[in-house]
């Protein structure tokens, strides 16, 4: 199955990706200044979404002249331009979305594209949004999520809905057994892989994973 890879206008904490972490069919958009990560990365991407305003008339000419579809919206909208990319990657079907850049910097951007996960377009996609060795999911009511993980790592749930209801994880050092987590409370916070594999299923609610990888010294 097709994934999109977007990269937004964030700032994007090291280690970097690379192009190790793609696969060939792999469909790369960009949303509006995060085209200039694909840039760094030696990609050029298959599609460009955003009023393009961190981008120069330039660039913008330039990718067009390199084959990328241009999907250009007006500077006065509602929505921002990973919002839009989201948008579009959904319209293709596509069941798997990666996204980077889209977390750090500026706080209102950060709180703004972490309640994306939560958005009502995505319900049945995937999406993950990464920042250096740092992955964030949304698991919702009826869902299973298996972490690509190892022990050592560190995983957090936090509640996205007023209660999470019936958690249970396994390789966790502790575990939740048809737990309930609330919002507002940090109960879920800073947990740790044990075993493998790791992984957590929930009956109700939505519930925001965040998986930390060890950084290999």
């Amino acid at each position: 199955m097709q994934r999109a890879i977007i990269f937004a206008n964030g700032e994007i904490t090291p280690p970097y990706p690379s192009r190790a972490d793609f696969q060939p069919d792999d469909w790369f958009i960009a949303a509006d200044g995060g085209a200039i990560h694909f840039t760094r990365l030696g990609i050029t991407p298959h599609t460009l979404v955003g009023d393009f305003d961190s981008l120069t008339s330039v660039e913008v000419d330039r990718m067009a002249h390199q084959g990328v579809q241009i999907v250009r919206h007006p500077a006065h909208k509602d929505e921002t331009d990973l919002e839009l990319a989201l948008l579009h990657a959904v319209k293709r079907d596509v069941r798997q979305i990666i996204v980077y850049g889209a977390l750090g910097a500026r706080w209102d951007m950060t709180i703004a594209n972490l309640m994306l996960l939560a958005h009502p377009a995505l319900i049945n996609t995937h999406l993950s949004l990464i920042d250096g060795n740092q992955q964030v999911s949304l698991l919702r009511g009826g869902q299973t999520l298996q972490l690509q993980s190892k022990r050592g790592d560190t995983v957090s749930f936090i509640p996205l809905s007023p209660e999470a209801r019936g958690i249970t994880t396994s390789g966790l050092e502790y575990p939740l057994h048809n737990g309930i987590l609330t919002q507002g409370s940090p109960r879920g916070v800073s947990n740790v892989v044990i075993d493998e594999p790791c992984q957590v299923v929930m009956e109700e609610g939505m519930l925001v994973v965040v998986h930390i990888r060890q950084v290999s010294s």
